[in-house]
């Protein structure tokens, strides 16, 4: 897997991992990026800087960790990371918007966003299906 930053032609920026480089060039070729904020097609890698590993007297966050959780924790967060950017964040609003988008109401789409247990039952009870997205635990803090 490999993150890209990526900024669309009025300057937001935002990013998303890829399985490969040539996964980001097919992608982008057939038009299927778009920015989360405003939806542009026009899509362009930023530069990046490399993530360098230092030497800290402090042990890292996940050293401590297993390596199976820490792999289940970096694909949770690439998860995330594709998530934001090919879904909408509609927040609390979220059980509002799906029943809008379920009865027709409200263009297709992918959405995200924070919802009570009860709201999704009865979501649920609708016929509307939802996923629950574990939050990250760094997110949790």
């Amino acid at each position: 897997m490999i993150r890209y930053a990526l900024a669309c032609e009025a300057g937001h920026a935002f990013e998303s991992w890829f399985r490969d480089s040539d996964a980001y060039e097919k992608q982008a070729g057939a038009g299927l990026l778009s920015c989360p904020h405003c939806g542009s097609a026009r899509i362009a890698k930023q530069i990046m800087a490399p993530a360098v590993a230092m030497r800290e007297e402090k042990p890292a966050p996940f050293a401590m960790m297993g390596e199976k959780e820490h792999e289940m924790r970096a694909l949770l967060r690439a998860f995330h990371d594709h998530l934001s950017a090919n879904a909408e964040d509609v927040g609390s609003a979220f059980a509002e918007e799906a029943r809008k988008i379920h009865y027709g109401e409200s263009d297709e789409r992918a959405i995200y966003g924070v919802a009570s247990l009860p709201e999704v039952r009865e979501l649920g009870e609708e016929g509307i299906s939802v996923m629950p997205v574990p939050r990250l635990p760094d997110e949790a803090n």
